[in-house]
C-alpha cells in the first residue's frame, strides 16, 4: 500500500471546500451506482433470455401444428373418395 499517497490524498481532501467535497462525494458514489446498474443489466438480460427461449419454444410448437395441418390436408387431398365409396357399396 502506498501510505504516502494516502496521506497526500487526505491532505488534499481536507483542503477542499464543502462544495468541492460534495462534488467529490458525488463522483465517488457514481462508482458505487455502477455495481447496482451492472446488477440490473444482468437481471434484465436473464429475463430477456428467458422470454426469447419461451418464444422460440412457442414458435417450435406453432411449426409442429402447421406441419400437422399441412399433412392432414395433403392426406385429405390424396384420399380416393371414389374408391372408398365403391368399396363401401360392395360390402
Amino acid at each position: 500500500m502506498n501510505s504516502q499517497l494516502i496521506k497526500t490524498l487526505a491532505q488534499i481532501i481536507q483542503s477542499l471546500s464543502q462544495e468541492e467535497r460534495n462534488l467529490l462525494e458525488t463522483e465517488l458514489n457514481n462508482k458505487k451506482d455502477w455495481h447496482t446498474i451492472k446488477s440490473r443489466i444482468i437481471n434484465r438480460s436473464q429475463i430477456i433470455k428467458q422470454q426469447l427461449a419461451q418464444q422460440n419454444q412457442e414458435l417450435f410448437i406453432d411449426d409442429i401444428f402447421e406441419q400437422m395441418r399441412e399433412e392432414r390436408s395433403e392426406d385429405l387431398m390424396n384420399f380416393d373418395f371414389a374408391n372408398s365409396i365403391k368399396g363401401g357399396e360392395n360390402e
